[in-house]
């Protein structure tokens, strides 16, 4: 029994000088096995050297975003769960902020297996696009510009459930936190957040906070089937610019899109994912959380919408209505102009990784 408690403290003692360490430490001996509760047969194993750019990818910033994982209070649900004491071991274990790219890239190969994942068809790629936090310019109060309310999920018990984004509206189920223009409400609902610059200089992030739960009808498509075609196409730009030299129109097509996003004011002005932490800028993912826990590493291969070939280790931390499928991802690129330009021509096929902690098996044996 003496010397059972000594090996625990030398091992508490081990763990602790890892934890405060520049390097990685190997968790060759885990305290923790997975029990195999969940064996999807969708993924395969593969070696690190399968992974396209692997060895010129910059692993440090993707293990700046995971350290929000650790950070949060993850659901363990889905189809592709991490075991909770194996996930937490590792988040425990993480190499220093300070660590090189040497050091983190040996971390995730020593501590995460790599799977590749396939199509319920068996097919190996899949549809990547983006998302942004865009700027729009708002008032504190009504006028003839800001015209629309962004608002505060209701506290006065109110449903809001299963209700039309026009009655949502029309009869203020929620509380206004600002005022904009209705064609950027709209698209900052689509995105999920955006940066607010007031008319009196400030500036405010709000935060996707809730949803109506009714189904999304799209802009562009409702145009096209009235047989109007903006100049420059249905690019989600010329919709907006259309819209908004057409504000009968607009009000029109937007409120025949039933769905409505809530927001709340974040400080500091953070874009927040589902998983409750900040997220990072071209290292952060929506997956689908109907298959996926959230806050795992997940190493995708596709291309930018510019042509460039993007391969690179990201972390599953948000998810979204249109985000469904095995293979199917929204790359958040961030706010802003940039951001929009990248997010906005986002549309390509790809392949998809995710990594697991080692010591859990999740594929059944080959025969």
């Amino acid at each position: 029994m003496v010397f059972r408690a000594k090996n625990w403290v030398q091992r508490c003692l081990m763990c602790l000088l890892c934890a405060i360490t520049l390097t990685s430490c190997d968790l060759s001996a885990p305290t923790h096995q997975g029990d195999n509760s969940v064996i999807p047969s969708n993924l395969k194993p593969v070696s690190y050297s399968e992974l396209p750019g692997w060895r010129d990818d910059d692993v440090r910033y993707a293990l700046q975003a995971f350290r929000n994982s650790c950070r949060a209070n993850l659901e363990y649900s889905g189809r592709v769960i991490p075991d909770r004491a194996l996930f937490a071991e590792k988040c425990q274990m993480l190499p220093s902020a300070s660590a090189d790219v040497a050091t983190v890239r040996a971390w995730f190969e020593s501590n995460f297996q790599p799977y590749q994942i396939f199509d319920e068809n068996g097919g190996e790629r899949g549809l990547y696009t983006g998302y942004y936090s865009p700027i729009i310019p708002a008032c504190r109060t009504k006028t003839a510009v800001c015209n629309e309310p962004l608002m505060a999920v209701p506290n006065d018990g109110r449903n809001f459930k299963g209700v039309p984004k026009k009655t949502i509206v029309e009869q203020q189920i929620g509380r206004p936190l600002y005022w904009a223009n209705i064609v950027d409400v709209q698209n900052i609902q689509i995105q999920g957040s955006g940066m607010l610059q007031l008319d009196d200089g400030t500036t405010i992030k709000l935060n996707f906070a809730a949803v109506n739960d009714m189904p999304f009808k799209s802009i562009g498509e409702q145009l096209r089937a009235r047989g109007i075609r903006p100049d420059g196409g249905y690019s989600a730009d010329a919709v907006w610019q259309y819209l908004k030299k057409n504000p009968s129109l607009a009000r029109e097509v937007i409120y025949s899109n039933p769905r409505y996003v809530y927001f709340y004011e974040s400080v500091p002005p953070d874009v927040i994912g589902k998983i409750g932490t900040p997220l990072s800028k071209i290292r952060s993912i929506a997956m689908d959380d109907d298959i996926y826990t959230l806050g795992l590493p997940v190493y995708i291969d596709t291309n930018l919408s510019d042509g460039r070939r993007f391969s690179r280790l990201m972390i599953a931390q948000d998810t979204g209505s249109a985000i469904r499928g095995w293979i199917r991802a929204d790359i958040f690129f961030g706010k802003g102009d940039e951001a929009y330009y990248f997010a906005h021509g986002q549309h390509a096929q790809g392949k998809m990784y995710i990594l697991m902690p080692k010591e859990y098996t999740y594929v059944k044996p080959t025969k």
